[in-house]
């Protein structure tokens, strides 16, 4: 079966920085990418960083040079760091995988950029 469960999130202020993780099982986490979403009220779901089994990292124009996803294949965690947060960051996040086809999705996690 596969899982991933998320952690971190909340809320922060306008320039301040949070960290988001994704445990993942239920899969050979270091042959499959990962990747971190996220949808605001009213808008669709859009992607925002990806990273591949060969630790190549890719991202939204929105986020890049302030986000960074990593991963760790010993403990089979992804992470998101995000930096410089704006309040257009304000969302709820999701991180996902691809086995075989078919996507997988960590519960989503909320992230609020306010004063």
């Amino acid at each position: 079966q596969v899982r991933l469960v998320q952690s971190g999130g909340g809320l922060v202020q306008p320039g301040g920085s949070l960290k988001l993780s994704c445990a993942v099982s239920g899969v050979n986490f270091r042959l499959h990418p990962m990747r971190w979403h996220r949808q605001a009220p009213g808008k669709s779901r859009e992607l925002v960083a990806s990273i591949s089994s060969g630790n190549n990292a890719d991202y939204a124009e929105s986020v890049r040079g302030r986000f960074t996803i990593s991963r760790d294949n010993v403990w089979n965690r992804t992470y998101l760091q995000m930096n410089s947060l704006k309040p257009e960051d304000t969302a709820t996040y999701y991180c996902s995988t691809t086995r075989q086809g078919v996507d997988f999705w960590g519960q989503g996690t909320q992230v609020t950029v306010s004063s």
